[in-house]
């Protein structure tokens, strides 16, 4: 088995700042979450349980999906790193997901090949990432990190999702 170097867990660019999580990011994070409109309510505690829970992933893997902050205003816009989602720690997913009121001004794709950068300090060789086929706008940020579709699949739960490939080489 390959071992593979921790990622950074602070990461900057021009404009943001990806950073661990805080439970304090809990009412954050839980209207995020809300925004995906699925009907599901969490409570500030389950979703500082799920922080805490992350926290301790990230001890185990040497992987994270990272608050990201606006350096500027210093709010929580969403998050974005690395998971293993449906894939492998060897290959992990890059994720990430933005409150819907800053789309369309390219965080997300700065965010994203931010945590790319970080997939290659870790000594990885290929990143995956799943996305519904309803969801033109990540399939676009993915396009721009030079993602490769590779399949289409439907599950239960998610319906139809694409599974894009990056190699790191």
């Amino acid at each position: 088995m390959t071992t593979y170097e921790a990622m950074p867990y602070h990461l900057e660019t021009e404009r943001l700042l990806l950073r661990p999580w805080h439970e304090s990011d809990a009412d954050e994070l839980r209207a995020l979450v809300a925004e995906r409109g699925t009907g599901k309510t969490l409570t500030v505690e389950s979703v500082r349980s799920d922080i805490v829970d992350m926290l301790t992933a990230t001890r185990t893997t040497g992987i994270a999906l990272l608050p990201i902050q606006r350096r500027e205003e210093g709010d929580f816009i969403g998050y974005c790193g690395l998971i293993i989602g449906r894939s492998t720690l060897e290959e992990p997913e890059i994720a990430y997901e933005l409150f819907q009121r800053v789309h369309g001004n390219g965080y997300a794709t700065e965010a994203a090949r931010a945590v790319l950068d970080a997939a290659v300090a870790t000594g990885r060789k290929r990143l995956w990432s799943t996305v519904a086929t309803w969801n033109t706008p990540s399939l676009r940020v993915l396009e721009k990190l030079d993602f490769e579709r590779d399949r289409v699949v439907t599950e239960e739960k998610a319906g139809e999702l694409v599974w894009l490939t990056r190699s790191l080489a």
